[in-house]
């Protein structure tokens, strides 16, 4: 079952297109990456996905329901609602513990739990760093409370743009084994990269060019688990 469908996307601004007659369908529980030049279109479809903008012209269609037709209150609700986001910047409120920063997401879905948040830290194997504030933390522990912090309302698309960007290679591949741990359990991820290692992980992946898939590769499997970080 297709989770996502881009019908004809594209995207322009005067005359630049920075997407053009983009289709493409994601299957449920199935894991994406996203990989092209500067200037190829990847964070604009990202942010179609991620209901931060509205394409010019097609449809997107997420979890049965047309994106293209809603106001922006309704994309908000949606972003909310279905989408985990994380971010190469973490976006970590700097006055807040890692915990509650996670609790932020709750308290704009529904209601604030502090052991739901708390066992989303457990996932990511933050559990013990749950009082510290985000200077205490590391890189690598910062994209984590990221990480948690989306999962916490039980996204139907984990979104996730550059999220090893910032990271050196051991918590790349914490981060890494994070996201296929998830994806084991049946999430449904979209990784826009630059990284060919963070794009191998996947099980395709989708190249575009000048706004345009160049090519979408069917990626071999891979059975090995990376560290979780625990």
């Amino acid at each position: 079952m297709n989770i996502l469908e881009l019908n004809g996307v594209s995207m322009i601004y005067g005359q630049v297109k920075a997407l053009y007659e983009v289709s493409l369908t994601v299957e449920k529980g199935e894991w994406l990456a996203i990989m092209g030049p500067s200037g190829s279109g990847k964070t604009t479809m990202m942010n179609i996905i991620g209901c931060m903008d509205k394409p010019s012209s097609g449809s997107v269609v997420l979890d049965g329901q047309d994106l293209s037709r809603l106001n922006p209150s309704d994309l908000t609700a949606i972003r909310r609602d279905k989408i985990g986001l994380i971010f190469q910047q973490f976006h970590l409120i700097s006055y807040l513990t890692a915990l509650e920063n996670v609790m932020v997401a709750q308290y704009y879905h529904s209601m604030i739990d502090e052991d739901e948040a708390l066992g989303a830290l457990d996932r990511v194997g933050l559990a013990d760093r749950a009082k510290h504030l985000p200077r205490q933390l590391s890189g690598g522990e910062q994209q984590r409370v990221c990480i948690a912090r989306a999962l916490i309302n039980y996204p139907s698309l984990i979104l996730a743009d550059e999220p090893t960007g910032n990271l050196d290679e051991t918590n790349e591949r914490v981060v890494i084994g994070i996201l296929k741990r998830l994806h084991a359990e049946g999430s449904t991820i979209i990784v826009v990269t630059h990284d060919p290692e963070v794009a191998e992980e996947a099980e395709k992946t989708v190249f575009l060019e000048h706004g345009r898939i160049a090519n979408i590769v069917k990626n071999a499997p891979c059975h090995d688990l990376a560290s979780s970080g625990n």
